[in-house]
């Protein structure tokens, strides 16, 4: 189980905070839950992001997988938390830029050695960039990096999984195949999702929906 007890980033006053379904709250996320976070520009969404996959810890409050305080874990534990268990979708993508899509997935990949290296090739040609995989990733648009980044964080086992506004660059028919996607192999490993955007995902079915800010 995730929980998430009375976080608040140190930078912002309790005040701002008081209406937040997130912010002070005490959260508890199931196996297999779907948690949309809807989260307007400024109110914290990335950080919160962070926060949960112990990027920054410039907050008040504990965040605990499995009863395990997250700012509590050495890095050694917490590189096996994220190797074996945490999943990410950054906002900003953060693929290598010099090597080629299939490279970044195979350093994925390789690191878990979860699935055979054929499910690649099946991934990229469901999200539509099959034609991209041999392709340095700073020469692919920004939608494709993007798919690119949701395809790496499923290569991995995970117990949990994170996404920053996942669909930025997105049309909808490109979002809904990266989102059916991201559904069915969440689900095929029995996964909690925590999924942050501006808006309300209308093809993330199912979910419980919190507001950042109320």
């Amino acid at each position: 189980m995730l929980q998430i007890d009375r976080i608040r980033p140190t930078y912002f006053d309790p005040s701002t905070c008081e209406r937040s379904e997130v912010w002070l709250q005490r959260i508890e996320v199931e196996p297999g839950e779907r948690i949309q976070i809807q989260a307007p520009s400024g109110s914290g969404k990335t950080s919160l992001t962070h926060f949960l996959f112990g990027l920054r810890k410039e907050y008040v409050g504990s965040v605990r997988y499995e009863e395990v305080d997250l700012r509590s874990m050495n890095p050694d534990t917490l590189a096996d938390l994220r190797r074996e268990k945490l999943a990410i979708v950054f906002q900003d993508m953060r693929l290598f830029t010099e090597p080629t899509l299939r490279a970044n997935f195979e350093i994925k990949r390789q690191l878990t050695d979860h699935h055979p290296e054929s499910l690649i090739d099946e991934w990229a040609r469901r999200l539509g960039i099959d034609h991209r995989l041999d392709t340095p990733a700073k020469l692919c648009s920004y939608g494709e990096q993007q798919r690119a980044s949701v395809i790496r964080a499923l290569l991995q086992p995970f117990r949990w999984l994170l996404l920053d506004e996942p669909f930025s660059h997105l049309d909808d028919a490109n979002a809904r195949k990266a989102m059916d996607l991201i559904l069915e192999e969440s689900d095929r490993q029995g996964a909690a999702l925590l999924l942050s955007d501006l808006e309300i995902v209308p093809h993330y079915p199912r979910t419980r929906l919190l507001r950042l800010q109320a």
